[in-house]
């Protein structure tokens, strides 16, 4: 399995994943530091986004994990999507949102390049839940993915699910997780009583799950709804003892995995 897979934290959720000639982004977001209202409540976004829209330039596809909430996507992430030749999400979003859209349910797939392109990747949409059980109706649905590529490597993107049951349902069915882009940050906000998304402990639970990939933490800094960050999560795999699995990569830095 050679594929090579590129990776660039662009801060919050939002990352760049190449995976030979694949170009994905993963929840845009390129709004500045500001607060960002939602419903009855606000979301403060505490640093600018590290890269813009024309800084990522053309992918071949969008992986949305939700579309309402302004922290996975904002108003130039929705202006990118318009732009997108495809964007991958839940029906929910692909309903709602404007441009190429495609909403997959959990474990349905659709091929990424392909014939047109060398090495396509397959998109596998798989089930997170965005809170503690029983707030589904609150929080709304989420998706994440894995994707494989043609020589065998998958990735596991989490979206922003907080469910221990979900990451052991998913590794039961791709036993081969090569690496793992985990959406932690310990979020929480009014809205529901628990986190939203994984504490950084929960997140070396989820790294052991999938049988220690390599691991690289996004959704860890930049909203103030983000009640753990990127150095409590560094401490608490380095206290299970597997701090190595963490990809080292600052937002805008690219990382070859």
């Amino acid at each position: 399995m050679t594929d090579t897979i590129r990776l660039t934290p662009l801060g919050g959720p939002t990352v760049l994943l190449e995976i030979g000639a694949i170009r994905l982004l993963a929840d845009p977001t390129f709004d500045p530091a500001g607060e960002y209202p939602i419903g009855s409540r606000t979301l403060a976004k505490t640093a600018d986004a590290v890269w813009t829209a024309e800084q990522v330039g053309a992918v071949d596809a969008v992986l949305l994990s939700h579309d309402q909430h302004p922290d996975n996507l904002d108003r130039g992430g929705r202006a990118y999507v318009t732009t997108a030749p495809l964007t991958l999400t839940t029906p929910t979003a692909a309903a709602r949102l404007e441009g190429t859209l495609a909403g997959l349910a959990p474990w349905e797939t659709r091929q990424v390049g392909g014939a047109t392109q060398a090495g396509g990747v397959t998109v596998t949409a798989v089930p997170a839940q965005h809170g503690p059980d029983g707030t589904e109706h609150l929080t709304g649905p989420v998706t994440g993915f894995v994707l494989t590529a043609p020589g065998g490597r998958q990735v596991y993107v989490s979206g922003d699910n907080a469910s221990l049951p979900i990451v052991a349902e998913i590794a039961g069915r791709f036993p081969g997780i090569d690496l793992a882009v985990l959406f932690a940050g310990a979020a929480r906000t009014p809205l529901v009583d628990g986190y939203l998304t994984l504490t950084s402990e929960e997140a070396v639970k989820a790294a052991e799950l999938l049988g220690w990939p390599q691991v690289l933490p996004v959704h860890t800094d930049g909203w103030s709804h983000f009640t753990q960050n990127g150095s409590s999560l560094r401490q608490a795999f380095a206290s299970a003892g597997r701090g190595a699995v963490l990809v080292a990569a600052a937002p805008g830095e690219t990382v070859t995995v």
